[in-house]
């Protein structure tokens, strides 16, 4: 390729906000080659199929940029004069235009003005058309989101400002120092659940820690996902980021059961009692025959509230019109039952969303209807009786949504569907990783107003005393890798983190949720000094900050501490597995600060001295992965390895019996007792 044309394609790949090079995890630059660079410009909507076209490309998005008078959103701190740039020929100046305001709340404002009078920010010459940037100002806002329109003669020309507090809910102004644990809630066991942890399991487990004096309970997303055909439990591959996974329902709990006699008969019946007792005793999660034996009971409650005329079915009703899109959600969950198969695979009218009766079960879509008010009233009952007695439930919000699900399907014009995300190149997989789910689409969120992303926010918010960003780097920018290249040759594409940070941090403190961002592995200093900027706490996970000599970095105390993931080894594997010299440092270190008891195994002293460490830190959460107190050596999840039962391994004990446990009752009051400020 000759020069001239290769900088006028790194030319038009910064014009769509794409990284025309990146530095890897062992500090190399690796620079894209022109085949990505294109192959990732179409999937934005770049008018290109060749490098013959990029000139052309070029020329038009510049013409296009100047041609848009407003952006589509704009940001507005508190504290910071609501601003606007307008852009327009020169000619134009001079005609009168009318500016209309309408907040949040319904109130409207307008006024006249002649752009000439307006402060000019930029001139600017595009294909010998004078054009210039000429300053808005707006009176001071509220939070909230509104809307702006500058309107001439021929055209009107809208603008979303987001007014929003400069950071995050601060969780420094509620109480500072607190603690609480960790378990994925499908791991849960217990002597009433039907193989998998649920909702009155994670409400237990809540009263439990709430009894020891914790404050929060974490577990993976609990979001639906796909348990027939197509099949895939991974809790971050959601059919959905705006639903609830009705597996975690428990049926017990559900009103209609005790005046349904039909799914009272089943319920006793010999053969389901022994599928239940096979679902307990099952050492893995079974999601196929665990959906499958709810289901059976829950579609004789579906029935039994769809054919009478209760309160509870006018209450249901009521939800639904207030909740339109729960109908739309049941729908599609009711043709890919009938058709056995993703989205794509459907005829034209059903893939644009044209779903008409007779292309589904009644009474399947009645069915997710159901589970799904159920859902939202029960875990809403988990939450409010934690915030009765003053704990939060921490949630996690995953970065993606599965390619065949309800959420790329309907909002389409969010996503780049002809891309997937993932991570570049590494130590520990060389051919990079593609995670399989489409990005959004950097222009097509700003375009709608980030009205996806602002649902699937409160979504969750509404729950989540405390909320963790899966990947919060996305803020900034994603690795993109266009549809038929490896994973290897994907290119980063960048975000308006201003505008997301904006809506975290008007949504975050409207709800009263504490954020904490994922930022593990390789994040720019870009990322963690705007996660600074805006108050998004930090994660300090401790085998990932020692130093060359086994010693832990400084804590910080905007930050959630712990020793690991859900993606890592248990602390006992990871003790167990490091070398001789590496445990001998970090023991040293302990021993130093007098965290290191005497009595007990090696390992049970390291963990207990690394707990009591990171309780004693500034920290502002500590986060205790329950599985650790128990020197659990198996992880939850291993990225890469096929035929490891990712998302399927329950935890060693009943919650019953970890209750009893004083070597983990022990390890928690003391833990407590620190945080308090009792010292060591």
């Amino acid at each position: 390729m000759a020069g001239g044309s290769e900088s006028l394609l790194e030319q038009l790949a910064r014009e769509y906000g794409v990284e025309i090079a990146y530095y890897d995890t062992a500090g190399r630059l690796r620079k894209a080659e022109p085949h990505s660079l294109l192959a990732v410009l179409r999937c934005l909507g770049a008018p290109l199929e060749s490098l013959q076209d990029v000139p052309a490309a070029l020329k038009e998005r510049r013409e296009g940029r100047w041609r848009r008078r407003l952006e589509p959103v704009a940001v507005a701190l508190a504290g910071e004069p609501p601003a606007l740039m307008l852009r327009l020929r020169e000619d134009e100046a001079e005609a009168p235009a009318l500016c209309e305001l309408e907040l949040e709340n319904g109130e409207r404002e307008s006024w006249s003005c002649r752009p000439a009078d307006l402060p000019m920010i930029s001139r600017a010459a595009v294909e010998g058309v004078p054009y210039t940037t000429r300053q808005v100002l707006l009176p001071h806002l509220p939070p909230g989101y509104h809307r702006f329109a500058l309107s001439f003669s021929s055209d009107r020309s809208e603008t979303l400002v987001i007014a929003a507090p400069p950071q995050v809910f601060d969780l420094a102004a509620d109480g500072g120092k607190v603690w609480g644990v960790f378990l994925p809630l499908y791991a849960l066991r217990s002597g009433r659940n039907w193989g998998a942890g649920d909702f009155s399991d994670l409400e237990a487990l809540a009263g439990w820690v709430r009894g020891l004096g914790g404050r929060l309970v974490g577990t993976l997303p609990l979001l639906p996902v796909f348990l027939t055909q197509p099949f895939d439990p991974s809790p971050y591959a959601p059919v959905s980021r705006l639903f609830w996974n009705e597996f975690y329902l428990d049926v017990t709990r559900v009103p209609e059961l005790e005046q349904s006699p039909a799914a009272r008969e089943l319920l006793s019946s010999p053969g389901f009692q022994e599928e239940l007792r096979c679902l307990r005793e099952g050492p893995l999660v079974d999601y196929r025959r665990g959906m499958a034996l709810k289901r059976r009971i829950l579609e004789h409650l579906a029935r039994f509230l769809f054919s009478g005329s209760t309160g509870r079915r006018a209450e249901l009703e009521g939800w639904t019109k207030a909740c339109p899109e729960a109908s739309d959600y049941a729908r599609f969950r009711a043709v890919v039952e009938r058709r056995k198969c993703g989205w794509p695979e459907w005829p034209l009218r059903l893939r644009e969303g044209q779903l008409q009766d007779g292309d589904y079960d009644p009474a399947a879509s009645q069915y997710h209807l159901y589970v799904q008010w159920l859902a939202k009233q029960q875990l809403g009952e988990v939450v409010r009786r934690a915030r009765k007695a003053g704990m939060g439930i921490y949630l996690d919000f995953p970065l993606g949504v599965h390619r065949l699900g309800y959420d790329v399907w309907r909002e389409r014009e969010a996503f780049a569907v002809d891309a997937d995300v993932g991570a570049p190149p590494d130590d520990f997989l060389p051919e990079g990783q593609n995670w399989g789910f489409p990005p959004l689409h950097p222009e097509g969120i700003r375009e709608q107003g980030y009205r996806y992303f602002i649902s699937c926010l409160r979504h969750h918010l509404r729950y989540a005393g405390f909320l963790r960003l899966d990947h919060v780097m996305a803020l900034h920018r994603l690795f993109w890798i266009p549809k038929g290249l490896p994973a290897k040759e994907g290119v980063y594409v960048r975000y308006r983190a201003e505008e997301f940070y904006a809506i975290l941090a008007l949504e975050t403190c409207r709800h009263g949720t504490v954020l904490v961002g994922e930022d593990l592995g390789t994040v720019s200093d870009e990322v963690r000094a705007a996660m600074g900027r805006h108050r998004v706490y930090r994660m300090y996970v401790l085998p990932f900050q020692l130093n060359g000599q086994g010693a832990p970095g400084e804590v910080p105390a905007a930050a959630l501490a712990c020793l690991n993931t859900h993606d890592m080894v248990p602390f006992a594997a990871f003790w167990e597995g490091s070398s001789p010299e590496r445990r001998q440092n970090l023991t040293d270190f302990l021993w130093r600060g007098g965290w290191m008891e005497k009595q007990g195994g090696e390992t049970e002293r390291a963990l207990r001295a690394c707990l009591k460490y990171l309780a004693a830190s500034s920290a502002r959460i500590l986060l205790v992965n329950l599985e650790d107190l128990w020197l659990e050596k198996n992880p939850q999840n291993v990225p890469g390895l096929q035929g490891y039962p990712n998302w399927r391994r329950k935890a060693q004990y009943a919650l019953e019996e970890v209750m009893g446990m004083e070597a983990v009752t022990s390890v928690l009051r003391e833990l407590h007792r620190i945080r308090e400020g009792g010292g060591r």
